[in-house]
């Protein structure tokens, strides 16, 4: 199970979130993407807490395409150090999860 991964990645509006899906789905790096509407975050940058509106976009991968993932990400996010992270998967249900590798090869 631990070949496929979750991965999320915050942006700063919709838009941008499902133009960097779109991309990476239509790429077949990622079988999906969930864009969920707002979050608020909370960080610290150059020296100082800040705050934003963001969405998060949860990507189902298999771990073979995270390498491409990653770029695909970078090279369309607006960020300077977009968050970009992945946990691999330890259970799911085994038909979605070969549905995952299966889209994407």
């Amino acid at each position: 199970m631990a070949d496929v991964l979750i991965a999320f990645c915050t942006f700063p509006n919709s838009e941008i979130a499902a133009k960097a899906a779109k991309e990476v789905v239509e790429a077949r790096v990622a079988a999906c993407c969930n864009i969920l509407p707002q979050v608020h975050s909370i960080y610290w940058w150059e020296g100082k807490v800040e705050s934003a509106d963001e969405v998060l976009a949860v990507f189902k991968l298999p771990k073979s395409s995270y390498d491409e993932f990653e770029a695909k990400i970078r090279s369309v996010h607006p960020y300077e150090v977009p968050e970009i992270i992945a946990f691999p998967l330890t259970d799911g249900l085994p038909a979605y999860l070969e549905w995952v590798k299966e889209s994407c090869s």
